[in-house]
């Protein structure tokens, strides 16, 4: 059986730099009936669980480590296990919230994550934070597919008004890191709709 995408959209808060937002993130899930990898399992532990279905959690992939999308991964894996990855230049971003513990490995650009026959490709885009962290599967349900977190989003890139954020760094990441994809790449966002490359890149 081919590795298929499910999404699941959960909400929650987001808190950094004294602030806090109310936010609705995606989260998603690739592999078949028996195995999957989850993508930034977001705000809603028992949603997650429940999407797993009591399937074999090769990974559990952050995108990046700003609390909305990690705050409950701990609880996650504890319930559904998984290999928790994160890129090491979030770290700082994964001690404000989990701080005295370590995720279970790091991911650095080019890393390939393999699931139900299918692979991810990791892509470090800096520039929403340090570590943030594409994953490009170039045949995932018979098309390009890009899991972008908060780097892109329908309409352009992500935000970078945070600490550890650059504008000019973002902007730079999907110019020379994602621009260059197939134009009818899928790109499944952190946040709100899916897009394409080829319609993102009059935006950036």
């Amino acid at each position: 059986m081919s590795a298929r995408i499910e999404h699941l959209e959960t909400s929650g808060t987001f808190s950094l730099d004294g602030g806090t937002w109310d936010v609705d993130n995606n989260v998603w899930l690739v592999g078949d009936d028996h195995e999957v990898i989850v993508i930034d399992p977001a705000h809603d532990v028992d949603a997650v669980v429940s999407a797993v279905n009591g399937r074999r959690v090769a990974a559990i992939l952050l995108t990046h480590g700003h609390d909305d999308h990690i705050r409950q991964v701990l609880d996650v894996k504890e319930r559904v296990g998984g290999a928790i990855h994160l890129n090491p230049e979030d770290r700082m971003l994964w001690d404000q919230v989990h701080e005295g513990t370590d995720p279970d490995g790091e991911i650095t650009d080019g890393d390939t994550f393999e699931i139900a026959g299918a692979a991810l490709r990791a892509i470090h885009t800096p520039g929403h934070s340090p570590g943030s962290t594409c994953f490009y599967s170039e045949d995932l349900g018979q098309q390009a597919v890009l899991f972008s977190g908060d780097t892109l989003f329908q309409g352009g890139p992500g935000a970078t008004g945070r600490s550890y954020s650059s504008f000019d760094t973002i902007v730079e990441s999907i110019r020379t890191r994602l621009l260059d994809l197939p134009a009818q790449t899928v790109v499944n966002t952190g946040h709100g709709p899916s897009t394409t490359i080829g319609d993102e890149s009059a935006n950036v």
